[in-house]
This record gives structure tokens, sequence and C-alpha cells, in this order.
């Protein structure tokens, strides 16, 4: 298991919970909001994972809003899905990077980019082995 650390992309705050664990690792928290309500939303931090947690009823194939629990910034980026045509959301990774989800509900679409491809990528694969010894 990899377990990913994230940061708001406007604020630079961590958006790791400090009291929800899921999959055994400290979870990603955002903010959601669907039909003129707001929930928060756990994400697994395990890379791989789609487990969530959430209070809102989001039927599968509606898109939701995501927010930054800080400072309230929209996390919509500039991309759309390859794969539904609905924005991405994107989160920057502590140690560099960014990874950004789909915003449509039960869409698997993801992205994990490096800002330096050859060290973090030999950062991100020693994770990897580790998991499996």
């Amino acid at each position: 298991m990899i377990n990913i650390f994230v940061k708001c992309p406007h604020c630079g705050k961590s958006m790791m919970s400090a009291k929800k664990k899921m999959s055994g690792k400290t979870a990603i928290e955002v903010k959601v909001t669907y039909a003129g309500k707001n929930s928060p939303l756990y994400l697994s931090s395990v890379y791989g994972s789609y487990d969530i947690e959430l209070d809102l009823n989001i039927p599968l194939g509606k898109i939701a809003g995501f927010r930054c629990p800080h400072c309230k910034a929209d996390l919509k980026s500039t991309r759309k899905c390859d794969i539904c045509s609905a924005q991405m959301v994107a989160f920057d990774l502590k140690a560099g990077g960014q990874v950004q989800i789909c915003s449509r509900r039960g869409c698997k679409k993801h992205i994990l980019e490096f800002q330096d491809p050859k060290s973090e990528l030999q950062a991100f694969y020693k994770s990897y082995l580790k998991a499996f010894k």
C-alpha cells in the first residue's frame, strides 16, 4: 500500500484529516457540495483505493463540487476527465506534483503527476516495493 499525502493547491494546508482513518491510514478530507448541500467527504489516502465516506447522498453519475476544508477554495482543475468529460479535481502532493480525480460520482479516472519525475517516481516505487515486503 502506498499512502499519499495531499495539500490544498491554493492555501498549501494539509488536507489530511487529523481524526479520520480509512484502510488503516489517515484519510483525505475535503468539503463536497451537491444540490445546494455541503458535507465533509473522506477519501482513502491509499493509492488505488476508491473507498470514501460521505453523509450526503450523491447519486452515481452526478457531478459534485469540491472545496478545501481550510480556505474553502474551489479545487476544480482546468483539465476535463477523458472518460466522462466532467471537471477534474486537483490536490497537490506534499512531496511535489499533483493528483487529480474525476468530480463525477462513480468515475474512477485519476491522474498522478510528478514535478520532478525521476526523483519522485523513484520515491514512489520505493514506497510501492516496501508495501510488498
